[in-house]
């Protein structure tokens, strides 16, 4: 149970401010179905953090103690580059005509790939002897957010103060991410 929560912690803060919900919004309005897009974003999501947690699983025996905290500080830097970097709107997909579920699958897996959340995924399930822990925790995480989002429609996600949240949210995980890196490599 160890990285559940930090996964979903994790996951849950990434997802707020990430692409993936605002694509959700849009194809919620786009389709007029939140709930099929919202559970074909979940299976998305879910597909990309079982692959980061098997990724996980089979590092950890390589890793030793301090290589493991240092990956998880490297996670947090690559969630504060991310954050504060400007973020960039999702393709709408209005070419894809595979239908709700499909579009929503595809479009969300691909922009989901190697996002922030699969990192965390992958560096929590490096931590623990239980890697699928840290993949139902993230797939939990971005349930919530892209349910959220799905429900309230692009007009309603974009009034949000989405820009404030990634600066806070890019700040504490530099902040952190320093400290554990210092940590791992001894400096502190």
């Amino acid at each position: 149970m160890d990285s559940l929560v930090p996964a979903f912690i994790a996951a849950l803060l990434a997802q707020a401010g990430d692409r993936s919900p605002w694509l959700v919004a849009i194809l919620a309005d786009r389709f007029g179905k939140p709930f099929t897009v919202a559970l074909a974003a979940f299976l998305a999501h879910a597909a990309g953090n079982a692959v980061a947690a098997t990724g996980g699983m089979l590092i950890a025996p390589m890793l030793t103690p301090n290589a493991r905290q240092l990956l998880l500080a490297l996670a947090l830097g690559f969630a504060a580059m991310g954050a504060l970097w400007r973020l960039k709107p999702p393709d709408r997909l209005e070419g894809w005509k595979l239908g709700t579920f499909a579009t929503s699958l595809f479009g969300v897996g691909i922009l989901a790939a190697g996002d922030t959340t699969q990192f965390f995924t992958l560096a929590f399930a490096a931590q623990e002897p239980a890697p699928v822990l840290a993949a139902i925790g993230a797939t939990l995480a971005a349930l919530g957010v892209n349910t959220a989002a799905a429900l309230m429609g692009e007009k309603a996600w974009r009034k949000l103060p989405i820009g404030p949240y990634r600066v806070g949210f890019g700040l504490i995980c530099l902040a952190l991410g320093a400290v554990l890196a210092a940590g791992a490599l001894r400096l502190i």
